[in-house]
Formats: structure tokens, C-alpha cells, sequence
């Protein structure tokens, strides 16, 4: 302890008598806290030490070796000082005030100005700012365990894998693609140069035989390959992906945006990967890093005992994989999907070859899916197939039947047949029955009809169109 000078000891004394706290008496003098507080202690002693003798004298004239004691009253409690030092916040009249501001998000300073200005308060800032200090102290997060029965969900997640030499010459980390089942903990790990939405499916492919059958549930994030429009209640699917999981019978279940915990498990997995498998670690070739993660799940990550099941997590997928959904005897055939406007005489275009799309509307937009050797033209409401096409082979091949073949008349007709309207309605429908019962060769007799006009007024031509059609 800090020996104070005689008017320093004196002026602590007489301030903690005067009962101020020990904060504000080392604001006022700048001497040391704990100093204060030990001085505090000893003047505490020295007024009780004081008080005990005024109330038990000695006692003189009593034979020490006398058994005969005068009878004595038990001693009563120490005096309480008059003021006794200050414990409690200054703050603390004011709290339910303090709390609706902190949720308005106001800041210490804020508060204490309108403190002293609407409630005249007389303390420091120092004392407003450990007491919202405190109020903003949060207690630790509780997280609900999430149990799940054997083969019910699995959890998937990408990471990054492990410095590989990459083609370029460079090490480069790869992405790290894990699949755990929530039961066991038995997991799946792959690394990849590059994502897309088929890697993305072959992955989970690749992870149902690897387990041998398939969960009733997978939990993912909301990324781009697995889900194209986050929602709480109804997500988008991206289209390959939803095709695949429904082939496999699987249902997917995309966390919500900006909440890891909900898979956990796989978030744990990954970090238990990096940090255990992959840390430190360079490899030539990204088929090396996934033969040594085969390896390491194998010998080291199977066989190790679950951290809060206290069971081997072996022995816990030998237990889950009878429960698994069995596999589809065909594998998924993977497309790519595209939208195609049909055009006026009812084909689509795609890669350079026509459709026929009947009996799709003209100008209306459909859903088109290319397999390896076949395409599929889809109705987009309804989603079902509505034409089925081999791929074409050469650019400008055209896949049409001659009953898909409709009458599509060119831009030139459409162009005569409104001069003819514009001359009138007799003109007009002499020249549709012509281009009707003669088609394209109809053509030149409505020129004849419609240049007319160039030597003759209108209404004479359609007069005489009138005469024309009365007379056969």
C-alpha cells in the first residue's frame, strides 16, 4: 500500500466520512483506489476497535485465578456509520428510462446530456457510461440440441481444401465439399477446382453411394448452386438440383439466410477437416488430397469417438445405414435448361438448329431441357413435356414433321393485303379469297388489282372489286 502524507490521509478521511465513494474521491484527489480502499478498511477498524473498548473496559481487581467472572451481556453489533459509503449506481433511479434508449440504439453521451437536461442529473458521465456498460452486457447464447433419428438428414457445406498444384504452375486451394449425416457424424469429403450447379449435384451423387443409400433430408445454405431464391417458407430450387434430389427421393431444407447453427454439424465438420486433415499439408495433384481424405476418414475419423454421443462414430453409421433410402437402380441423367420464344411458323431455335414446338402458341415462351442425344420441350406452367426431339446434327437442321407445317404467310402478303384494305372492304376481301383458293400465285393478281389505284381513283377499284366478286 501507497503511505499517503499526513494531509492527504487526513482530506481521504475526511471525504470518506463524509460519505463519497471511492470513484469520485480519486476523481477529486488522483490518488489510487485500491489506496483509498485500504485506508477505508483501516478507518473502519480503528472506529470499531474504538467503540469495543468504550463498551468492554479491563477489568481490574478480579483475581485472574478466581473461577468467579462477572456476568457479561454478549456484544452487540458494531455502530453503523452515519453515512455509509455509496454502492449503488447513480444511474439506477433512471434505468427503466436508460433501457428504452438503448434500444433505440443511442449511444452513453446521448444519454447522459439528456439526462442532465431533463432530469437535472448531477453526476459525472463516467458514472451513465458503467452503467449503460452494464445494461449492455449480454448473456451467453443458448442453443437448442437438434436431435434427429437415424438416416433422417444429412447436412452439406463447402470449405476450402488444402494448397494443390494447379495447372497454371500455382498452389492453389481448391473447394472443399463435405456431407455429414447428422446421426453418426459419418462424413463425405471431395475437393474440386471449380462449382457449378452439375458438380454440385454429382457431389451429392457421389455421396449417397459412398453412404451406401440416401437421407430423407438434406440441410444446405442458400448458395447459388443448390438455391436460387432464398424464402422462410417456400425457397426456389435451382431446377437440376430439385430434379436430382426428386430422383433420389431426397427433400432439400436450405437454412435461413445469415443462420449457420441450423447446420452446425457440417460447419464443424468442415472446420474439423481443415484444421485436422488438411493444416499444413500441400499436395501435387488434387486426386492426391482426395485419396488422403478417403484415407484419413477411414483410419482416423471413423473410428474416433463422438464428442457428445460418447460412441464411435463407426460403430454409430453401422447403426444408420440400414435406415437409409435405398438407391435408384437408374442414374440421374443431367440437362441443361433454357427458354426459347417459338417463332411464327412454330419452331425454336437452339444451338443453331429448329424445333417444331406444336402445339405450343406462336410467340409464347417455353421451357426447353438439352440431354445428351435428345431434347424435351416443356409447357412452362405446367411443366410437363410436351415434344420430344433427337439432337440435331448439323447447324440449320430443321426437326419438323409435315403435319407440324403451318401456313405462315410472308411479309409481303401481310403488306398487300393492307394497301387492299386501306382501298376497302370489297378490295380487301377479293384479295383474300385469291390469296386463299391460290395462295402464293394469288400474288400477282391482287398487285394488278392493288396498282390500280396508281391511274384510277379508289373508289372506282373498289367498285369495280365489288362487280368483280358479285359477278363470280
Amino acid at each position: 500500500m501507497n503511505v499517503l502524507k499526513p494531509n492527504l490521509k487526513a482530506t481521504v478521511i475526511t471525504l470518506l466520512e463524509k460519505g463519497l465513494s471511492q470513484r469520485e474521491i480519486n476523481r477529486k484527489t488522483g490518488i489510487n483506489r485500491k489506496t483509498i480502499r485500504r485506508y477505508a478498511q483501516l478507518h473502519h477498524r480503528a472506529i470499531f476497535e474504538e467503540t469495543e473498548s468504550s463498551i468492554y473496559p479491563t477489568l481490574e481487581g478480579v483475581d485472574t485465578g478466581s473461577s468467579v467472572l462477572p456476568v457479561q451481556n454478549p456484544p452487540p453489533r458494531p455502530p453503523a456509520l452515519e453515512n455509509p459509503p455509496k454502492n449503488g449506481s447513480a444511474c439506477e433511479p433512471h434505468r427503466k428510462w436508460i433501457e428504452e434508449q438503448l434500444r433505440l440504439g443511442r449511444n452513453a453521451m446521448a444519454i447522459y446530456q439528456d439526462l442532465v437536461e431533463l432530469f437535472a442529473f448531477t453526476h459525472q458521465y463516467n458514472s451513465v457510461k458503467r452503467f449503460v456498460r452494464r445494461l449492455k452486457k449480454k448473456d451467453p447464447r443458448q442453443f437448442d440440441r437438434l436431435e434427429f433419428l437415424p438416416g433422417e438428414e444429412a447436412q452439406v457445406d463447402y470449405g476450402t481444401g488444402a494448397p494443390t498444384l494447379h495447372d497454371s504452375g500455382k498452389h492453389r486451394r481448391p473447394r472443399l465439399f463435405v456431407m455429414v449425416l447428422k446421426y453418426s457424424g459419418r462424413a463425405f469429403r471431395k475437393v474440386v477446382w471449380k462449382s457449378s450447379k452439375e458438380t454440385w449435384c454429382r457431389l451429392h451423387e457421389e455421396a449417397f453411394r459412398y453412404f451406401g443409400g440416401c437421407p430423407g433430408y438434406v440441410a444446405l445454405d442458400n448458395l447459388k448452386e443448390g438455391v436460387i431464391k432464398p424464402d422462410i417458407y417456400d425457397p426456389e430450387l435451382n431446377t437440376l438440383y430439385a430434379a436430382m434430389l426428386s430422383h433420389y427421393d431426397v427433400a432439400a431444407d436450405p437454412a435461413r439466410v445469415k443462420d449457420p447453427n441450423r447446420k452446425g454439424t457440417v460447419e464443424n465438420g468442415v472446420k474439423y477437416t481443415q484444421n485436422t486433415a488438411l493444416k499444413g499439408r500441400k499436395f501435387d495433384c488434387i486426386d492426391v488430397q482426395n485419396d488422403w481424405l478417403m484415407h484419413w476418414e477411414k483410419r482416423w475419423a471413423a473410428p474416433r469417438i463422438h464428442g457428445r454421443a460418447k460412441r464411435q462414430v463407426e460403430e454409430m453409421f453401422q447403426e444408420e445405414k440400414p435406415c437409409l433410402l435405398p438407391l435408384p437402380l437408374s442414374p440421374f441423367v443431367y440437362f441443361r435448361q433454357e427458354i426459347r420464344t417459338v417463332y411464327d411458323d412454330g419452331t425454336i431455335q437452339l444451338d443453331n438448329c429448329y424445333y417444331a414446338a406444336n402445339p405450343a402458341p406462336l410467340y409464347s415462351q417455353v421451357v426447353v431441357r438439352v440431354y445428351d442425344k435428345e431434347i424435351e420441350i416443356l409447357d412452362p406452367q405446367r411443366m410437363e413435356v410436351i415434344r420430344r426431339h433427337p439432337k440435331g446434327r448439323m447447324p440449320g437442321s430443321l426437326l419438323m414433321e409435315p403435319r407440324d407445317r403451318i401456313f405462315n404467310p410472308s411479309r409481303q402478303t401481310d403488306r398487300l393485303l393492307a394497301r387492299a384494305e386501306a382501298i376497302g372492304p370489297h378490295t380487301f376481301s377479293l384479295c383474300e379469297t385469291w390469296f386463299t383458293e391460290e395462295g402464293r400465285s394469288g400474288q400477282r393478281r391482287m398487285y394488278g388489282l392493288i396498282n390500280l389505284v396508281r391511274h384510277y381513283p379508289a373508289r372506282y377499284v373498289e367498285k369495280a372489286a365489288e362487280l368483280a366478286k358479285a359477278n363470280g
